[in-house]
């Protein structure tokens, strides 16, 4: 597929599937790259960019204080739209369209509409609001820096008690998992090192757990944070 050298070649294809619908079509109408009007109707407008930003997001945000019926107009590359569930979640949330537009002349559809503009009407998911809200209670403290690095691990409720299970291993050596949850109050010891979360635990026999050698090592830089 041919590079897209200019905004302007995006135009063509928008113009004429816009004409096809029934609309008047014309460009560079005071802000706004695209204006389309049909009878009596709202008019449409549509901001054209190369490739999907910041700067065309808040462009189309500005003509929602002129229409509703606002779209994004970017050029179709030759791979799939990145983080393409993502972009259309927040321009769903923003109540804005999003159209993809292929300027190659074997093109068969020039025009593809992923998204039309509607009034964002959000449903609260009780699940992850649960999730959310037991990971808050249990949670002990608040140990980690708002802002943080995910890829280097925060510290949830889950690593504080595989925590308080290593910290006791470290000191008593292998240790039958009914004792370790008795020391530790961490009722479901057993199962945090059957599991061998973090990688931090192995069954030295049956019922019989202690540190592994990453857990060892670990634990400490934890205890440190």
């Amino acid at each position: 597929m041919p590079q897209v050298a200019r905004e302007t070649e995006l135009y063509p294809p928008v113009r004429d599937y816009l004409i096809a619908q029934g609309y008047e079509v014309k460009s560079e109408i005071g802000a706004c790259d695209v204006v389309a009007r049909r009878d009596g109707e709202p008019p449409v407008v549509v901001e054209l960019k190369r490739q999907l930003g910041l700067d065309i997001i808040l462009q189309a945000v500005d003509r929602l204080l002129i229409t509703e019926h606002v779209y994004i107009g970017i050029a179709r590359g030759t791979r799939r739209l990145r983080n393409e569930k993502r972009v259309l979640k927040l321009c769903r949330m923003l109540g804005i369209g999003l159209m993809l537009i292929d300027v190659g002349p074997r093109a068969s559809k020039p025009v593809r509409i992923l998204l039309d503009p509607a009034p964002y009407a959000p449903r609260i998911s009780k699940h992850r609001q649960a999730r959310l809200l037991r990971e808050f209670e249990l949670r002990v403290g608040d140990p980690n820096a708002g802002g943080s690095d995910r890829r280097a691990g925060i510290m949830t409720f889950h690593r504080q008690q595989a925590l308080a299970i290593a910290r006791f291993l470290a000191s008593a050596g292998a240790s039958k998992a009914s004792d370790v949850a008795a020391a530790t109050g961490v009722g479901r010891a057993r199962d945090l090192m059957y599991r061998n979360v973090y990688g931090w635990f192995e069954r030295e026999r049956a019922g019989i757990y202690r540190l592994s050698p990453r857990g060892r090592k670990e634990y400490v830089d934890w205890e440190v944070t």
